[in-house]
């Protein structure tokens, strides 16, 4: 585990390997943790830059809002810090937000980006409405919140299969301070709309959805790609396929790499 200091805020990163530069950035109320298997496994050809985003994990809060923009200078200033200049981006769900926001504002040092369980598109007004609902919620109970939030990203057909990791992905979110859960809702709730990268950028591009995904709605998110050189893969279960799809994920993001 190592550490920067991004305007007095300590931000926790593991680097592994030696090669192409990957950074892999985790969902809402995950943390670097959720790459332990995948890592590994891409650090044998590859170096691998795990981040814990802002309130996330080791790394501390910034604020009230953790906006995608700040998450995204931190990456930026983790790799200027390890004078890596171009890196492959993949981000997993508020991961991919952020790296969509890293795209925007330093487009030359992508060398790829692979969106899993997430969206270039902004929240719909119903899921802004959602998101204000989610922090009272939270502060209201936060266990409650947190234990009913990770539930929900599974699969119904996977909730008894997965019982043991389910348990270990709530206590890891269980680690997550209130005002890192609140600040980055508000993050979330006020991003910008990217589509523009799927379709404008030359970098190559992978988006990876699940079919049966209760937080992203698969038939609401595949037309972002339409005529763009974004390449579709589809799962058939739901919002965590580094779980749900684990092996098959990997050949994947495997593959991704290898054609860059």
């Amino acid at each position: 585990m190592k550490q920067i200091i991004y305007k007095n805020t300590a931000i926790s990163y593991s680097d592994i390997g030696t090669g192409t530069a990957v950074v892999l950035l985790h969902g809402f109320l995950e943390n670097k943790t959720m790459w332990k298997d995948l890592a590994p496994k891409l650090a044998e050809k590859n170096r691998v830059i795990s981040i814990d985003l802002l309130g996330h994990g080791q790394s501390d809060c910034l604020g009230y809002v953790h906006s995608m923009e700040e998450n995204a200078e931190i990456v930026k200033a983790i790799l200027s810090n390890l004078k890596i200049r171009k890196a492959i981006i993949i981000g997993h769900s508020m991961g991919g937000y952020v790296a969509l926001a890293f795209a925007e504002l330093f487009p030359n040092a992508v060398k790829g980006l692979v969106l899993m369980n997430s969206t270039s598109k902004e929240d719909s007004e119903e899921r802004k409405i959602n998101r204000d609902r989610a922090i009272k919620a939270v502060k209201q109970n936060y266990i409650n919140f947190v234990r009913m939030s990770i539930a929900n990203l599974f699969s119904e057909n996977n909730r008894d299969r997965l019982e043991n990791e389910i348990e270990n992905v709530k206590l890891e979110a269980l680690k997550t301070p209130l005002q890192g859960i609140v600040a980055s809702l508000e993050g979330m709730k006020i991003r910008k709309d990217r589509q523009y990268i799927l379709k404008e950028t030359d970098f190559p591009k992978m988006l990876i959805l699940g079919e049966k995904d209760g937080v992203l709605l698969y038939k609401d998110n595949i037309a972002q790609i339409e005529n763009t050189n974004t390449e579709l893969i589809t799962f058939p279960d739901g919002h965590m396929s580094h779980i749900e799809n684990k092996e098959d994920l990997e050949k994947v993001i495997i593959g991704f790499l290898k054609g860059l």
